[in-house]
């Protein structure tokens, strides 16, 4: 998953697993293609686009969860964003992936300029804890975060088209 405004249609990528450092090579770390990049029919730039793969995840990399189709998360839940972020304005993109606890606050707190945003973040996950200790991707970065729940029902269905 990534935020639409991140990726093209027409471009090829690749996904990296077990990626820390981000201009060294890693021992356990894989590149992946991408293969069919999909676009939500109500297409703006703060929506999500899934990503399938070209080939499957081996059983050494764990892919995180998604949350339940709705849930919204309490206010002051504990999450994390990550993401190869530039450390300053206008600055390089950080080598060491980044991450940095940012608690759930409401629509008003997080869409003020100033209070978290990097440059860098678009497309990166918040990761969140769910009840039975699993992580869950519960937002995409954006302009503020594209809530994955309310997108459950439409990435499952495209999904089995795919």
């Amino acid at each position: 998953l990534t935020a639409a405004h991140c990726i093209s249609s027409s471009r090829t990528y690749r996904v990296y697993l077990g990626k820390h450092k981000l201009k060294e090579e890693e021992n356990g770390s894989v590149a992946i293609a991408t293969g069919k990049i999909i676009v939500h029919r109500c297409w703006n730039s703060f929506t999500i686009r899934p990503i399938k793969l070209e080939s499957a995840v081996t059983p050494s990399y764990t892919p995180t969860c998604l949350p339940a189709d709705g849930h919204v998360l309490p206010h002051s839940s504990p999450c994390y964003v990550t993401g190869w972020v530039c450390l300053y304005t206008n600055g390089p993109l950080a080598d060491i992936l980044q991450q940095a606890l940012l608690p759930v606050v409401d629509y008003a707190t997080c869409s003020r300029s100033d209070w978290w945003w990097c440059n860098g973040d678009s497309g990166g996950p918040l990761n969140c804890t769910s009840s039975n200790g699993a992580w869950e991707v519960h937002g995409i970065v954006s302009f503020v975060f594209t809530r994955v729940s309310a997108y459950i029902d439409w990435s499952s269905k495209v999904s089995v088209l795919y």
